[in-house]
């Protein structure tokens, strides 16, 4: 399948809220102001099979939003986060975060250079955060951090 990852804009947002509420995450937090934080993979017709977005916090992200449809090859995957990586850096961060409480997928983040970090090392920004606090909740969740 021939995939094309691009950043979302104003016309995708309803699209991409409904991608999200379909794979049952929440879109607090997806807005008009916030949606040039979100990557989108499509396919050739032009409907999205995966995202992935990034909270900002000045020079801190925490990615957010991670969804892909099933039968996507791990390149698309690869090629996601790395994109998302440089619009981060496009962005001007430091550093990004993530949460998951998957511990099958450590080895996939470790391999794209995340760090497992404990909460106690997260930005203090991310107090403000009702998505950060609401996954601060989530009794197993893990956190890793990429240095950009």
């Amino acid at each position: 399948m021939q995939a094309l990852i691009r950043k979302a804009n104003q016309d995708d947002l309803e699209n991409l809220r409904a991608f999200l509420i379909k794979a049952n995450l929440g879109t607090d937090g997806l807005t008009k102001e916030t949606i040039d934080y979100f990557l989108l993979l499509e396919n050739k017709e032009g409907t999205i099979c995966g995202s992935l977005g990034m909270e900002a916090f000045n020079e801190h992200g925490m990615l957010r939003s991670l969804v892909v449809s099933p039968g996507q090859a791990d390149k698309e995957i690869f090629v996601l986060f790395d994109q998302m990586i440089q619009l981060a850096k496009e962005k001007g961060m430091k550093s990004l975060f993530l949460a998951t409480n998957k511990r099958v997928a450590l080895g996939f983040f470790e391999l794209m250079g995340f760090q497992p970090i404990e909460r106690e090392a997260l930005p203090t920004e991310f107090d403000h955060s009702e998505h950060i606090r609401h996954v601060l909740n989530v009794d197993n969740s893990l956190f890793l951090k990429f240095t950009l």
